[in-house]
């Protein structure tokens, strides 16, 4: 298997034989003792030959890459199956889908406008697409992780563990995090989100592309 844009390798399966493929030096370095090998290479350019993996995956990392599109093609020519996971930025519809973005942190709407839609990213590698709800008391600590459980976006170490808070830079993390705590406190968090107390899970634009 391979791991494109893996990152420290938090998803990495521990029951395959697996190739992680990351660019950052930083994101390397962090890699635990007895992590799969790791190659310093771009997803654009995959130093592989042509069908050399039975699989590829991808988890949240497509809206690093310089050339999404590019990337996905070579996770194709590289493996017989592609598994990735990342989100549908198309429309205002998504803007509007996560308060944290829509009446927070706006700027995180910013990284990824003009970027390929989800349908476009399927067709180029003949994926379907599935959607993938976020359960309430979801464990990982990815972004939208914690939509029911907002007093988590306070904590220093949560917001450290997701890279858009770092992309989106201080001056937004803090004005954010400041109107956050007052509405929290106020209970005006609460009264404007008040439906979402009764989800389980939420639909945020999350995707798995299997192809």
């Amino acid at each position: 298997m391979l791991n494109v844009g893996a990152g420290t390798g938090s998803y990495e399966p521990s029951d395959r034989d697996v190739t992680a493929v990351e660019p950052s030096a930083v994101m390397r370095a962090q890699r635990p003792v007895g992590a799969a090998r790791c190659v310093a290479a771009a997803a654009e350019r995959l130093p592989f030959a042509d069908q050399s993996f039975d699989a590829a995956m991808a988890f949240s990392t497509i809206h690093h890459w310089h050339d999404p599109i590019a990337g996905l093609r070579e996770m194709r020519r590289v493996a017989r199956r592609v598994v990735v996971f990342t989100h549908d930025v198309s429309g205002d519809n998504w803007l509007q889908r996560f308060w944290l973005i829509r009446d927070y942190l706006p700027e995180a709407a910013e990284l990824v406008a003009g970027r390929p839609s989800v349908d476009q990213l399927a067709h180029v590698i003949g994926a379907r697409v599935e959607s993938v709800p976020v359960p309430w008391d979801c464990a990982d600590g990815f972004f939208e992780a914690y939509w029911r459980r907002p007093e988590a976006y306070l904590d220093e170490q949560v917001r450290r563990a997701v890279s858009v808070w770092a992309r989106v830079g201080p001056e937004a993390e803090q004005r954010a995090v400041s109107r956050l705590r007052d509405d929290l406190s106020t209970g005006r968090w609460a009264e404007r989100n008040r439906d979402l107390r009764a989800l389980e899970a939420a639909e945020l634009g999350l995707r798995l592309l299997v192809a």
